[in-house]
């Protein structure tokens, strides 16, 4: 390891970083709340004292909403904030920064306040070297990692020969918004790293995820007299049937890079609301759920097959009566690092640096801003804290060893790949 190499991994102050998380895990950025707003503000005075030239701007929600190729949204938001850090860089070319590490400051919702220990989400709670709270693994133990990479580059007085960028995105987990007013306001880099929960592993690709919206209509009578109606609910069931099967379908023969999971591309019906009234027969069931899209499909394509699979229901209510389908929300498209990309390398070789052993690739099967990233020329891979299956759960958590490790190899990739004179 070249005497550098050796400064910057010394300069990471771990008790500040696990200081930082907590602390940022206390922030409850849900999607689309002021709070979200604040740790963006927070985030951009945290990079500026890093030493870093920081672009902060109020994103244009209306302008954004009618450009080609808008993600979608699902949270109602009145405001949201853009946040891009770039260190200097000797290179005078004017050419972009040859490494982005990139984070969402917006967590889910909380669910059942109940079914967490404590009660209390956003206390980040710590039992021996785990952190716990709504965010600590998706994804704010990544975000505080980029920012611990720079802070240690500043204190190590390193100069860098390429700048290093660091970006801060809302609304990641409606869609997507936060990553594509960043690329539309012309932020680009060579490579990015995504630090979303990879459990030691690297993630080249994403599967997709298509928000969809059932109405099933039925016909509403007394309940006394149901004989008279048709319940939406019972009509329901067949459709639901068919999604199974779809999804069964849709699974079959999948790509290597998702070996040891079953159902890289499922599709699940999330909420369900029928009727009005204890003692009528429901006339609309609506159900809201996520389609799962395959690599490298045209999510044109995957609605068409769920369309499709859902018109063919033989039902003869349903024949008269043809379920309504819809496509609010968000609309991840799948994403993968382009084959043979330096980039994949070059995180392995400091993943096992930092580790001593060199870290297995894989695909997931949500969506990101992975699929944001690529389509706008930027190869970019998943490498970060935490494991995915505590996310969105009131068991969050993420281990601070995972938050230790994850902070060297970036440290040691972002000099390496921008080089240091």
């Amino acid at each position: 390891m070249r005497d550098v190499e050796a400064e910057v991994l010394n300069a990471i102050d771990e008790a500040e970083t696990v200081s930082l998380l907590a602390e940022t895990v206390r922030v409850p950025s849900v999607t689309g709340t002021d709070a979200e707003s604040e740790l963006q503000h927070r985030f951009a005075r945290l990079l500026t004292e890093a030493g870093m030239d920081v672009d902060v701007w109020k994103l244009d929600l209306a302008d954004l909403t009618g450009r080609a190729g808008f993600p979608g949204t699902e949270a109602p938001r009145t405001e949201g904030y853009g946040v891009v850090a770039v260190s200097e860089g000797a290179d005078s070319s004017g050419g972009p920064p040859a490494l982005a590490l990139q984070g969402h400051v917006d967590v889910v919702p909380t669910g059942d306040l109940a079914k967490w220990e404590g009660s209390d989400p956003f206390a980040a709670r710590i039992t021996g070297d785990v952190l716990h709270g709504r965010g600590a693994c998706d994804m704010k133990a990544g975000l505080v990692a980029n920012l611990a990479v720079a802070r240690a580059i500043r204190k190590a007085g390193i100069r860098l020969a390429r700048p290093l960028a660091v970006h801060c995105v809302i609304s990641e987990e409606d869609g997507g918004l936060g990553a594509f007013a960043t690329l539309d306001r012309g932020h680009t880099a060579e490579a990015a790293v995504i630090t979303e929960p990879t459990s030691g592993t690297v993630i080249t690709a994403n599967a997709g995820a298509l928000t969809f919206r059932l109405e099933i209509a039925g016909r509403a009578a007394h309940g006394a007299t149901r004989y008279e109606g048709v319940n939406a609910i019972e009509v329901f069931w067949p459709v639901f049937e068919a999604v199974r099967r779809l999804e069964a379908e849709r699974n079959r023969d999948v790509p290597g890079l998702f070996r040891g999971n079953a159902m890289p591309y499922p599709i699940e019906i999330g909420t369900v609301r029928a009727g009005d009234w204890a003692s009528t027969v429901p006339d609309l069931l609506v159900a809201e759920g996520r389609l799962g899209v395959r690599l490298d499909e045209d999510p044109a394509a995957a609605r068409a097959a769920f369309e499709e699979a859902v018109a063919a229901v033989a039902h003869p209510w349903l024949r008269a009566n043809p379920p309504v389908v819809t496509w609010p929300g968000g609309q991840f498209a799948s994403g993968r690092l382009p084959a043979g990309h330096a980039l994949l390398e070059e995180v392995g070789q400091a993943v096992a640096d930092v580790t001593g052993a060199r870290p297995a690739e894989s695909a997931a099967p949500y969506g990101s801003d992975l699929r944001l990233y690529a389509a706008g020329g930027i190869p970019t891979l998943h490498y970060g804290p935490g494991d995915v299956r505590f996310a969105h759960a009131p068991r969050e958590q993420v281990e601070l060893r995972e938050l230790r490790e994850v902070t060297r190899a970036l440290a040691l990739l972002a000099v390496r790949r921008c080089g240091a004179l």
